[in-house]
């Protein structure tokens, strides 16, 4: 049985669709458990054999200061939830709150993992083969070394063997050029630790990426800082905004227009859906001593229950070992890396 710590009171929507993700996602995994945390008027509604209220008393909002979130408000749904995860009632946490303050929370309860030096979030962006690529740093760290940079590299290996089922997925290092000179001076150190790294067995190294590999699917993870990595993502997001809206505005137009996106609906919903973020909603933050797991605050149903499937199945199999076994493996490169010269 995977046990899985929800903040029902998170994100933009609350628990008037986060509880009906959780109903979804139960009746779809007979072999989890869903600890629901949130204010009581909350939950009153909800019962299912396989829930367990927790009771919380405050609600970290979208707009709480980092130090509101985790030294004043030591009651919300959002900390009780991660605590969860730290006294082992649960395998994994999932919040669609405050992204700043889940970082902050799940830093300060659950600490990093040896050998990792900052938390990395990570999350798919849809490409074109109809699959995903794993990108990391996604925010969480704005300015990174090259140290960084393969941490996040070897985490992100971990995560994708597990939810990918590969084993030795394909790693990009985001840069404005393929060439190997190209790029700032941590980007080409990053270059030299990740052929390194390759050499000696701990990841699987492509080499330099562009912006549009995110999106043709050339590699398996992309590794960035946060500042690039929460760019992207924005703007993917946009993308599929924009593509959405194009359809219906060209579908109302005139009655050519209609027409023709009759005879093209079979197209054009294959194209919707391989755009459409919810199917890869939940980004994990990975470095912990726990699974924590953010979706996106404007979660529908739909998503927020992939949220959940994306934690299961890291709990279900063991993801938290595997990264310390990567992490633990390039040991020797990373203390190598770091030293003084």
């Amino acid at each position: 049985m995977i046990t899985i710590a929800v903040d029902c009171m998170g994100g933009d929507h609350g628990p008037q669709v986060i509880l009906p993700a959780c109903s979804d996602f139960l009746e779809s995994h007979p072999e989890a458990h869903l600890l629901l945390v949130g204010l009581p008027e909350a939950l009153k509604g909800f019962v299912h054999a396989r829930a367990t209220h927790v009771i919380a008393t405050e609600v970290v909002t979208m707009h709480d200061p980092l130090e509101v979130a985790l030294r004043k408000k030591k009651d919300s749904s959002m900390r009780v939830a991660v605590q969860q995860v730290k006294n082992d009632a649960a395998q994994a946490a999932v919040s669609a709150g405050n992204t700043g303050a889940l970082m902050a929370i799940s830093r300060y309860l659950l600490k990093t993992m040896d050998g990792i030096d900052r938390p990395a979030i990570a999350g798919q962006i849809p490409n074109a083969t109809g699959g995903a690529t794993m990108v990391l740093d996604l925010g969480a760290n704005v300015d990174c070394t090259a140290e960084h940079l393969l941490q996040f590299a070897v985490m992100g290996s971990a995560l994708v063997s597990v939810l990918g089922d590969k084993e030795a997925p394909l790693v990009g290092l985001l840069n404005i050029g393929e060439e190997v000179i190209k790029g700032n001076e941590v980007i080409k150190k990053t270059g030299e630790l990740l052929r390194t790294a390759a050499k000696n067995g701990d990841l699987n190294f492509y080499g330099n990426v562009e912006g549009n590999d995110i999106f043709k699917g050339t590699v398996d993870i992309v590794v960035c800082d946060g500042f690039v990595g929460n760019v992207a993502l924005k703007t993917s997001e946009g993308l599929a905004s924009m593509i959405g809206s194009f359809l219906k505005a060209e579908f109302k137009r005139n009655i050519f227009t209609q027409f023709a996106a009759i005879v093209a609906y079979s197209v054009l919903k294959a194209l919707k859906n391989r755009v459409d973020h919810r199917r890869y909603n939940g980004a994990a933050l990975l470095g912990l001593r726990g699974l924590v797991f953010k979706s996106h605050g404007s979660a529908d149903r739909m998503a927020f229950a992939n949220a959940l499937n994306r934690a299961y199945d890291a709990a279900r199999n063991n993801l938290l070992d595997r990264v310390q076994v990567r992490i633990a493996h390039a040991a020797p490169l990373l203390a190598a890396s770091a030293a003084p010269v």
